[in-house]
């Protein structure tokens, strides 16, 4: 296991905590707010990590900048605003079945971009992953919802998973050639920026309400934002540093066996024997993809 693998597999553990988090507090705030709160407190833990580990200010130029911007605007301000919004009309587990979209959506513009390819062990390993979170996640769905809310929820779902894997496949290139802290760092004042333009555009409080923050669990948020958003944010990125994009999307999949298992500790949700054979098939393709 190379570190780039590592790291993209430790990120899926992270934001599987994160998801878990995010859906209690979707329950007290709304979610662009939820979305705005929890990345300005990871901004915040990004400047000492900077300041302690980031080494000088990389020298990017114009188009670079432009690039790592944006990247973080579609991704993080747009992307997760949407993803909060529909995980909070579906539920975790059909978002963990849309979840499956990420890592097609990936290589596809790897290779159409990136000049990505896969070999046959990884192509085996994909199809291992993506067979054993179908079974947690199909098993897992059983929610109900009205008609336009599930066609709603399901294409905002969609189209946040496909912001993220343009926002990563856009940012890959100048992310390899630079350091790590200082591209997540840069990355999310693209995201804090831009959501904070989209609340002025709409004339809104940024701040959660009062009514909002009576209840909201504060402590809870700290450690969301500190596991789903900044560690989960600089592990993901630095498995996209160091290996390809199309093998970190795939090993990424692994958050939706993560979910099952950490509700199962947490929330104490019963271990199918279906939920264990999604195991066992996410393993098996993550050991074919290491093995590669």
């Amino acid at each position: 296991m190379n570190l780039g693998e590592a790291l993209a597999i430790l990120s899926a553990l992270a934001w599987s905590a994160g998801v878990i988090i995010y859906k209690r507090l979707g329950e007290t705030i709304a979610p662009t707010r939820l979305n705005l709160t929890k990345n300005l407190l990871a901004l915040i833990l990004l400047v000492p990590s900077v300041l302690l580990f980031g080494g000088p200010a990389p020298q990017l130029g114009g188009a670079d900048l432009a690039i790592t911007l944006v990247s973080g605007l579609l991704g993080i301000a747009v992307a997760d605003s949407l993803y909060l919004t529909a995980l909070n009309q579906l539920g975790a587990a059909r978002m963990g079945i849309l979840g499956n979209f990420f890592s097609p959506f990936v290589i596809v513009l790897s290779f159409l971009f990136l000049g990505e390819r896969l070999g046959a062990l990884q192509l085996l390993g994909f199809a291992l992953v993506t067979g054993g979170v179908l079974v947690v996640s199909v098993r897992r769905s059983g929610i109900a919802a009205e008609r336009r809310a599930l066609r709603r929820g399901l294409a905002l779902g969609v189209g946040s998973i496909l912001l993220m894997a343009v926002a990563i496949v856009l940012v890959k290139r100048v992310l390899e050639a630079q350091t790590l802290i200082w591209m997540v760092a840069l990355r999310m004042a693209g995201g804090v920026g831009g959501l904070l333009l989209l609340f002025a555009l709409r004339r809104q409080s940024p701040w959660p309400t009062p009514a909002e923050r009576a209840h909201l669990r504060w402590p809870t948020l700290l450690f969301g934002a500190f596991v789903g958003q900044y560690l989960s944010m600089v592990l993901w990125l630095g498995g996209n540093k160091y290996t390809s994009a199309s093998v970190a999307a795939i090993l990424n999949e692994t958050n939706s066996v993560f979910i099952v298992l950490l509700a199962a500790v947490f929330l104490q949700e019963p271990l199918s024997r279906a939920k264990l054979l999604g195991v066992a098939l996410t393993l098996s393709g993550v050991a074919c993809m290491l093995l590669a």
